[in-house]
């Protein structure tokens, strides 16, 4: 646990200075990042949005199921605010080859634009951000390292017209198979049973 926090910080540091990466410096990189393999399932993320002068304006949780349709990966995301507000994201993204993606989600404006090599990918779209009652048509320009089989770390840089407003934090961690879980706990119950039966028996 300690090793992966290690990671988690370095990555982080490493993210703060993105706007210098460049997809190609990834190129070969560990874990390797495949989102049609990766976000298969249900997957879990924590974040929180910074404001360009560092304050923390929201945090949330949020829960992916994603699958294939066809050979489109649809992710299902399900948020919950802090503040009790919940909020609903149905992606449907596409592998264009040569590590190229598209993707399109309702609340999005136009087509999300991504770029994968190794461990990283890049993706960004325009969205109309609610600020108050009125709406800002604002960029988004993701980074996503992934860690190990699990984890994966995500930072995302808001901006209009060329400056920042803010910037978002997320810590995607894959969740465990349902029905893996089910048969494992069968598993261990039988294996009291025996084990109590065994016991049963040798008193006799």
């Amino acid at each position: 646990m300690m090793i992966r926090s290690l990671f988690v910080a370095v990555t982080l540091l490493v993210l703060t200075g993105c706007s210098a990466m460049k997809i190609d410096d990834f190129a070969d990189t560990g874990p390797e990042f495949v989102p049609e393999e990766y976000f298969i399932g249900h997957t879990k993320a924590w974040g929180f949005f910074q404001d360009r002068f560092g304050t923390v304006r929201r945090e949330f949780v949020v829960d992916i199921q994603g699958y294939m349709d066809g050979e489109v990966l649809v992710l299902d995301e399900d948020f919950v605010y802090a503040d009790g507000e919940t909020d609903k994201r149905v992606w449907r993204i596409r592998h264009l080859g040569d590590g190229r993606y598209e993707g399109e989600a309702d609340d999005i404006i136009g087509t999300a634009k991504g770029e994968r090599r190794g461990k990283a990918m890049r993706w960004g779209y325009d969205f109309d951000l609610q600020v108050g009652d009125s709406s800002w048509r604002v960029t988004f320009d993701d980074w996503m390292l992934r860690q190990d089989e699990d984890v994966m770390i995500n930072k995302t840089t808001v901006s209009k017209w060329g400056f920042t407003l803010g910037e978002v934090f997320i810590f995607f961690q894959k969740q465990p198979d349902a029905a893996a879980d089910s048969e494992a706990d069968e598993a261990s119950a039988w294996d009291r049973q025996t084990t109590a039966y065994d016991a049963q028996q040798a008193a006799e």
